[in-house]
Parts: C-alpha cells; structure tokens; sequence
C-alpha cells in the first residue's frame, strides 16, 4: 500500500516536473504567446501561438459638434497574418473630461454587441475592413466630450489606445443675477445647463484663451477647479508682472466657495434672432411675443452659438430667458460696444425695464 502512494507521488512529482519546465523553457526568435480557443469538443485549452497582437489608432484626437456624428479610429491586426478569422473582444469605455470613473460603451464579440447607459443606441463598430474597430457615435452630446479607450483582447493578450473627443463650440463666463461670486459647484452646473450648455472643461477653457478669451473673473470648470484666462495682464488680473494664461485656483470646496462659472456651448440647432414687433417690451412681455412668433425666449448658450458658430451680428440690446440683456458683435462698429467682437451684457435690468427680445426657433419647427 505504502509502495503504491509512494509511486503515486513519484509520478505526480514528476508531471509537476515537467509542467514547469514546459512553461519555462526558452522560446524561440519568433516569441510565442498564449491564445485562448474553444476545441471541437468544447473544451476550453490554452495553446502557444506564434503570432503577436498589434493596435493602434490613426488619430489622438477627434473634433465634432453637439447633436453631430464622430468616429473614434482603432484597428488590430496580427504578426503573422492569420490565414482563418479569430474572435477577439473589443470593448470601448469612457473617461469623463470632467473627471470620474470609466464608464463602458460598448462591447462587442464576434457579431455580438452591446451598449451602455447613454451611449445605449448611439454606438457601434464600423467594421469597414479586417480589424476595424473604430468607434462611430451619433447624435453627440455636450458632456461626451473625454478620452475613449479602445481595448482589444485576443486570448491572453490584452492591447488598448486612447482618443480624445473634443466638442467644438463657445465658452462663455456665466455669473448669478445678484452678481459675482455667487455660485457653489454645483450651483455652478445648474445654471451651465439651464442656459442651454455645460461646465466648460480646462482643455476648453485653454483653447479659447488661445482664441483670445480675456476674463478676470475666476469660475468653475468641469473638473472642480477654478480658473480663468487673461491674454492682457493688468493690475486687477494678478499684475503687470504676471505673464500671459490661464490662472488657476487650483480644486475648491464645491458647497462651502462661490465663484462664476465658465459655461461650454456647442452646435446650435436651430436659429437665434433679434425680434421687436412694434415697441420694446418688459421681460413678461418679451417671452409672450417670442411664443406669439412660434419660438421661445433664447437662452444665453444659445445667443453665444449664434454668434460665435454663426456670425450673429446685432447692435440691439435684448431680453434672454435668464432675465438678462445683451446683444451679438461679431463687426466692432462705432456705437456698438467695445472694439472686439463678443457678446456684449447689461446684466439684470429691472424687469420692467423696456427693450427688444432675443428669440429660439428651432429647426423641426
């Protein structure tokens, strides 16, 4: 009996031998990876393979508009060339410009997908050729704006790449009727997004800086912090001695500190115009002709759009949804403001106060 256990352990000794050895043998010049298969008996067997998993993606970034269409490229192939089709998982996820955990997107296998959350009927694989595995999105929104990571796994090989999603469009700063420095953090999103637009992102923020935004007053971006942007130094902005940029306040409480807030707008689907029938009107009067007309009062995101996506241009003060009064430069003129186009503001008159309306029509109607 004894005999027996004691060959038993002899030859169990000896498979573990060799087992080992299998796995730590040196390979040959070719490199040989592990791929997971499924036998004709269905039974799952892990095999040393001599071809090697490749990826990458034809561009770091991708630029689109709100309500438009982007594809996010990646493609994989294999070294060698493989002479029959093999079914790899390919996964899409999200990371938040604003910040947060990676979210799916989409998973497919073979001919199988699924979506996720938001993205759920706006995602799918192009497939145009072999190892095409370029994410196309429909129907954008402004918060899909972040990096996306395709990743691609053959069998025990795992390969991913990211790409950058960037909305086109205008920020803008936004700050409370009662003045500056009202707004907490998330005081800060509501107001972005009940303007029609969204907490701007420091990538954002920075490319608009470069497009020439000067602002001294400090606001909130997506990511917690607090910035803001001076292309010309001076006394009020931190001094004549502080070079050129975007300032930063680094992350602030987001319920105990108030600031502004910098705002993001992208496409505008619709039209923005300036509408007086035959008088100026109060605020209650202004949003029931803009109805009477078969539009509605615009919002502020809106009137930035028009003007920096579509070349509004308006000399006449009017009335927004947010209770404000402003009006669109996009040709500085005598009369007409500043000397640099923007979006110019009387900020919160009295209500009873007397002057035209800005209105929204959107496109379908």
């Amino acid at each position: 009996m004894m005999i027996c256990c004691l060959r038993a352990l002899l030859l169990l000794g000896a498979q573990l031998l060799l087992s080992g050895w299998a796995l730590t043998a040196p390979t040959n010049p070719n490199n040989f990876f592990y791929h997971d298969f499924l036998d004709g008996n269905g039974n799952k067997e892990i095999y040393f393979s001599g071809v090697k998993l490749h990826m990458d993606s034809a561009q770091a970034s991708v630029f689109a508009v709100r309500r438009g269409n982007a594809t996010m490229p990646c493609r994989f192939w294999h070294e060698p060339e493989v002479s029959s089709p093999r079914e790899v998982r390919v996964k899409w996820s999200w990371l938040p410009a604003a910040g947060g955990p990676e979210t799916d997107v989409l998973v497919t296998i073979g001919s199988r997908s699924r979506s996720f959350g938001e993205f759920r009927g706006r995602v799918q694989l192009r497939q145009d050729f072999p190892g095409d595995a370029a994410l196309v999105m429909t129907r954008l929104q402004l918060n899909d704006t972040g990096r996306y990571r395709c990743e691609v796994v053959d069998g025990l090989e795992d390969k991913s790449t990211l790409v950058y999603l960037e909305l086109r469009g205008v920020v803008f700063s936004y700050k409370h009727p009662r003045g500056h420095y009202h707004l907490s953090f998330l005081g800060a999103k509501q107001a972005c997004e009940e303007q029609d637009s969204t907490l701007a992102t420091s990538t954002q923020l920075f490319q608009s800086w470069k497009e020439g935004l000067n602002w001294c007053n400090a606001g909130w971006l997506a990511d917690g912090t607090v910035q803001y942007p001076i292309t010309r130094p001076r006394v009020p902005c931190g001094g004549h001695g502080l070079a050129p940029g975007v300032r930063s306040y680094g992350r602030r409480h987001q319920h105990l500190h108030r600031y502004d807030v910098f705002c993001f707008s992208s496409s505008l689907q619709g039209k923005v115009y300036y509408f007086q029938p035959s008088h100026k009107m109060n605020l209650t009067e202004a949003r029931q002709a803009c109805q009477v007309d078969g539009a509605e009062i615009a919002k502020v995101g809106q009137l930035f759009a028009a003007w920096k996506l579509k070349g509004l241009d308006r000399c006449d003060a009017g009335w927004l949804a947010d209770g404000s009064v402003r009006y669109p430069i996009t040709r500085p003129r005598t009369n007409c403001g500043p000397s640099e186009p923007g979006v110019q503001s009387f900020g919160f008159p009295p209500p009873q106060h007397k002057h035209g309306v800005y209105c929204y029509k959107p496109d379908n109607e």
